[in-house]
């Protein structure tokens, strides 16, 4: 099938980033959000990211001007309902993703492909809440989407052949790469990296080593551009815990089990770079352990 049109819900830092590449990329987005001062601030950040393509000379001023002509806004659900593909990009919570599906139901096109750019949570059982299971899909992209060139692809049970095809078409469009992914907890990015920062985080909780430490030894010693502390605040710990928890329940299995640290972090409201705070505090001048 033919996408011309995508809707996104969520205009938080992954669904701007969303808009922001499919608009790029000759789309028709409609960005929708439950807050006015959310849209607002997403479009005026797309408008920002996109300058700094053209200051480096990444893309033209004219491309930039007909990307942001193709983006629109609403506070309405329901306005999504003539759209090709809808990717959902809200909270991390299976209840409220649950909640935004069965209110948009009742306004879908026969024809529109429903997809969540969830990070961990069963397609397959978000799918299953819906009337069209065969056209449910996972579409996980990574932060900063406008950066990152990976995006993971999730068939659940029912997902059928065209509706896979049809997004992978979209990822290919981006010019961007698609990872297929089974429908098992954390998919692959995260049933990899996730353990690792919890592991950081235990090494940390017992003394092994110091913040700075930990960071230093994985960036010069495993040449990551970050280390796991630091890129743990950038996701957001009360994701990181989220992942954690989805991967501990779903597969049943210790190595999987949160770090007493990281749920305490989280508990203090020590979010990451998001809150000010986390295992750096970010309200100075230049980032400082907490720890």
């Amino acid at each position: 099938m033919e996408i011309n049109r995508i809707g996104v819900i969520g205009a938080g830092q992954m669904g701007n980033g969303i808009a922001h590449v499919m608009a790029l990329a000759g789309y028709e987005v409609l960005l929708n959000d439950i807050s006015q001062e959310a849209l607002d601030r997403a479009v005026a950040t797309i408008s920002r990211n996109l300058d700094r393509q053209v200051s480096r000379e990444k893309i033209s001023q004219e491309a930039k001007d007909a990307a942001m002509g193709r983006i629109s806004v609403t506070k309405v659900l329901a306005d999504l309902g003539p759209t090709d593909l809808v990717i959902e990009a809200a909270t991390e919570r299976e209840t409220v993703k649950e909640a935004i599906f069965q209110d948009l139901l009742p306004h879908l096109a026969p024809h529109t492909i429903l997809t969540s750019n969830t990070s961990s949570i069963s397609i397959t059982r978000l799918a299953s809440r819906t009337d069209r299971p065969e056209k449910f899909m996972g579409f996980h992209f990574m932060n900063p989407v406008p950066v990152m060139q990976l995006v993971e692809l999730i068939r659940g049970i029912a997902t059928d052949a065209e509706t896979f095809e049809a997004c992978r078409k979209v990822v290919e469009k981006l010019g961007k790469s698609a990872a297929s992914a089974e429908d098992f907890p954390a998919f692959i990015v995260n049933r990899i990296l996730m353990p690792m920062i919890n592991e950081a985080v235990y090494t940390l909780y017992e003394g092994v080593g110091s913040v700075q430490s930990i960071d230093l030894s994985l960036k010069l010693g495993a040449n990551h551009p970050m280390g796991p502390l630091e890129l743990a605040d950038f996701i957001g710990l009360d994701t990181c815990l989220a992942i954690m928890n989805v991967l501990h329940d779903g597969l049943a299995d210790t190595k999987y089990r949160p770090c007493p640290l990281l749920t305490k972090y989280v508990e203090a409201g020590w979010l990451g770079r998001k809150t000010g705070r986390g295992f750096y505090d970010y309200r100075g001048e230049t980032p400082v352990p907490t720890r």
